[in-house]
């Protein structure tokens, strides 16, 4: 495995254009938690606030609020997406990335965003931003192209003026490209992309094995050394993001959502503590990991990182990294809880997760915020409590061979 797949996967981690969608949407992490919460706070199934809130208002105008956050949110996401992920792009080829994120944004609405601007164009505005900022940096980089300013001229002048006809190039490709299009009767790109592809794609990813995927390959990576959520972030994003606005849309309309699996589900009920459910790690140790002094110092650093999913303590400390002892229960644990978690909201006993947390919420709480149901915190204690289960008999085994190694020094 260290010799032929951990090389291969190390490439895949620190390929460019992974990159680009990755760090995109880390920066518009926090606007879509703010607009999930948005929604959540007009929509609070709590008949005693709705009225409350109706009466101080004399209506529901108070939901403009929500509606407004929604707006600055949810509402430009493949707006954004377009433009970041040409801007980290061209940074990665070591280009003007303010350059090629304008051109990419100019290429989107080219090509029919202000019909997707919203998540439901959130494919198009990545292939169209890969796209873009491959061609717009190659022709940047040709002579011919340049326009050159005199000396004197303000560099910020002088940088647009040498984007100028690559620019346009990019621009009228998809311009064109729009109107081959339109010339055979689709005049609504992205809603046609996303009705034949788009969708039909997050259906698939939304099913229990794709759960049990999402599950495995985190924890696999991370074994190995490698930052497993990073790797198959910019994959994910591009169902989450569409998965979390359609529950949004769904509850806001009074009908049932129809994303199970989402990032707040993982968050809420799998990564209890972080990859690999190992916030029950730490309690297994605690419970009967004691007799060891190494483990209890490790633990004690790790705990208070754990309580909000950040474990890189426990990862490379206990270690987690390349132990063979810990691999089963690294990888059994989240693939288990995803299982339950699944079943349990396919089956009606707790809502689906329509509101995202910040990531470091705790664990239990969370799976509340997430379902806005104490059935979810419920959920998320009986998954941490088997998750301690999974985890206790492999701390017992690996408490005892590290005793009896360091009685034969």
């Amino acid at each position: 495995m260290e010799e032929k797949f951990v090389p291969i996967a190390s490439k895949i981690g620190a390929q460019r254009h992974l990159i680009a969608i990755r760090d995109a949407f880390m920066v518009t992490m926090p606007l879509m938690i703010l607009g999930a919460l948005a929604v959540m706070f007009n929509n609070l199934p709590i008949d005693a606030f709705q009225n409350a809130m109706n009466t101080v208002f004399g209506g529901e105008a108070w939901k403009g609020f929500g509606g407004s956050v929604w707006s600055g949110t949810f509402a430009i996401l493949s707006v954004l997406i377009a433009f970041l992920v040409a801007y980290n792009l061209a940074h990665g080829y070591g280009k003007d990335g303010l350059a090629a994120g304008a051109v990419s944004l100019g290429a989107f609405f080219a090509l029919g965003g202000a019909l997707g601007m919203s998540s439901n164009g959130l494919f198009i505005a990545i292939i169209v931003a890969l796209i873009s900022t491959e061609i717009f940096v190659r022709l940047i980089g040709n002579d011919k192209l340049v326009i050159k300013m005199p000396d004197g001229v303000p560099p910020a002048v002088a940088r647009s003026f040498a984007a100028l006809l690559p620019a346009m190039i990019v621009i009228s490709l998809f311009g064109l490209v729009a109107a081959i299009f339109a010339a055979f009767g689709i005049t609504d790109i992205i809603g046609s992309f996303y009705a034949a592809v788009q969708e039909p794609f997050m259906g698939l990813a939304n099913s229990y094995p794709s759960a049990l995927l999402i599950a495995f390959i985190t924890p696999f990576l991370w074994f190995f050394g490698l930052h497993g959520a990073n790797m198959i972030d910019p994959f994910l994003q591009t169902i989450n993001a569409p998965a979390i606005e359609a529950n949004l849309a769904a509850v806001t309309a009074g009908k049932a959502a129809p994303y199970i699996v989402n990032k707040p589900f993982i968050d809420s009920f799998v990564n209890l503590g972080g990859t690999g459910a190992t916030f029950g790690l730490i309690i297994a140790i605690f419970l009967v990991g004691r007799k060891h002094k190494a483990y209890n110092v490790v633990n004690n650093l790790s705990m208070a990182p754990g309580l909000f999913n950040i474990n890189e303590p426990m990862l490379f400390g206990l270690p987690i990294v390349l132990n063979p002892i810990m691999f089963i229960p690294f990888i059994l644990a989240p693939m288990t809880l995803v299982t339950t978690a699944y079943w349990a909201t396919r089956l009606g006993l707790v809502p689906v997760a329509t509101v995202m947390p910040p990531w470091v919420t705790p664990p239990i709480l969370g799976g509340f915020l997430a379902t806005q149901s104490f059935s979810g915190a419920i959920l998320a204690a009986v998954n941490l409590v088997i998750s301690v289960a999974i985890y206790a008999p492999f701390v017992r085994i690996g408490v005892l061979q590290e005793l009896k190694r360091e009685q034969s020094l």
